[in-house]
């Protein structure tokens, strides 16, 4: 397996989730863990950083604490049971299979999953100062030690990621800018991170907190989901309205920024291949991003693998995406 991502958890073929079936719960206690040497740690970093790129933007994100894939089912009086079926703190990579493999169809054709997410907030200087730093491997440690929870002092802010299949089947890929700071001149899919500003727009991102998301549970899951086709339409340059509703199929981890979480979606495009590579040579707004716009057909996202000589040309996001692709999406 490469030791540069792995699967926090994935659905069952051919059972990728919508958003109505995807629910949240947000609360301080899903908060990155804190303690005085890290957050000195966090400002020095900051301040060098900003120091050699003013521009740089501290912008809110949530942060993802624990991911759980349940089965609801009818039981005999009509009631709702559910079966816990994974419940991974972030940061356990294992790659475990949501789903009971034992089930008979009929049982399952009862039953109908659901996504359980754990968020919290964070934010970006918080990532340049946990994941993205040279002490994030100590971090890890310490939190091991002293929260069983290898994640528990580090930012994961939550990103997102799309797999899009245009008209003729070919999915896209995206060659990043040499200057852009993470991955520079390797293959990924069109991703970025659902915004917490989109839920409070009414605020300035500096003061948005949890208590302002308590209660918005909904509009936070839409972000989410509407953020995957966002990123799309600033990537790529098509238009929103060619794309369908995004298809949850899993989380990956991104090893080469201690574990980060990355949500990795379905999309189709009603656009020809031709069609898209048109629209992204006219240049959307973020096209300062990526240089070049490639296809691959589905016949090669399913053979792909470390052995592949365009394996080695793609960055952890792209890997992982490409991974759930072919355990969640193999006939689709």
């Amino acid at each position: 397996m490469d030791p540069e991502v792995s699967l926090m958890l994935h659905c069952d073929p051919l059972q990728a989730l919508g958003e109505h079936q995807t629910h949240i719960e947000i609360s301080d206690r899903f908060n990155r863990q804190s303690f005085p040497e890290i957050e000195q740690h966090i400002e020095a970093v900051w301040s060098e950083r900003v120091t050699k790129e003013p521009w740089l933007f501290n912008g809110a994100k949530f942060r993802l604490h624990s991911a759980e894939i349940c089965v609801t089912e009818n039981g005999p009086m009509g009631e709702q049971a559910v079966q816990n079926l994974m419940h991974l703190q972030c940061g356990e990579g294992d790659q475990l299979e949501s789903g009971n493999k034992s089930s008979d169809r009929s049982t399952k054709d009862e039953q109908s999953c659901v996504l359980k997410l754990q968020l919290g907030l964070t934010c970006y200087k918080d990532y340049l100062g946990t994941n993205w730093s040279r002490e994030a491997g100590n971090l890890q440690s310490h939190g091991r030690n002293e929260c069983a929870d290898p994640q528990a002092f580090l930012a994961q802010p939550l990103g997102v990621g799309a797999v899009m299949a245009t008209a003729d089947g070919d999915v896209v890929l995206l060659r990043r800018s040499q200057k852009v700071a993470e991955a520079a001149g390797l293959l990924d899919i069109p991703g970025g991170h659902p915004e917490p500003k989109m839920v409070c727009p009414e605020v300035s991102e500096e003061v948005i907190c949890v208590e302002l998301l308590q209660g918005k549970e909904r509009a936070v899951v839409s972000e989410i989901f509407s953020s995957v086709c966002a990123e799309i339409r600033d990537e790529v340059n098509v238009p929103v309205s060619s794309l369908s509703k995004p298809l949850f199929m899993g989380i990956a981890l991104n090893h080469t920024s201690a574990g980060r979480p990355s949500a990795e979606f379905y999309v189709r495009c009603t656009l020809t291949t031709e069609e898209v590579r048109d629209f992204y040579r006219r240049g959307g707004p973020e096209a300062h991003e990526s240089t070049d716009i490639l296809f691959l057909s589905r016949a090669k996202m399913l053979q792909l693998s470390e052995h592949s000589p365009l394996w080695s040309e793609m960055c952890p996001s792209a890997k992982g995406a490409v991974l759930l692709y072919q355990r969640v999406m193999p006939d689709y």
